[in-house]
């Protein structure tokens, strides 16, 4: 059994979560739908967005973050090779950075405007 607590929404639930021999997720503790789903994902396939900067052709930084989540086990390595990313300004909101990470699917957009 696993506990964890739910970050979908602002109520922050205590879920128990335990995963039986044909792989069925039982969640309790949830007090909507969308907990059940959290606390499925996390066990079985948890993934996260990435939030962080890579450096503009002006010298100033661009915060950028995934398009959608990536795998929680490849943040790192995402994160790592965005090192040496230069945009080249101007640069608008959703604009596309890294286009795939690590070909998980999800693309690097720009989070600002700069330029």
């Amino acid at each position: 059994m696993v506990t964890m607590t739910c970050i979908v929404c602002p109520l922050g639930c205590t879920l128990s979560a335990e995963k039986d021999e044909n792989g069925v997720v039982k969640v309790t503790g949830n007090t909507c739908p969308r907990g059940a789903k959290y606390a499925e994902t996390e066990l079985t396939f948890p993934v996260r967005t990435l939030t962080t900067t890579v450096m503009t052709d002006t010298d100033m930084m661009l915060p950028v973050k995934t398009s959608a989540p990536i795998p929680k086990d490849k943040i790192i390595e995402a994160a790592a090779s965005l090192r040496g990313v230069v945009a080249k300004c101007p640069v608008r909101i959703g604009d596309v950075i890294v286009k795939d990470i690590l070909g998980t699917g999800s693309d690097i957009v720009a989070a600002r405007d700069i330029g």
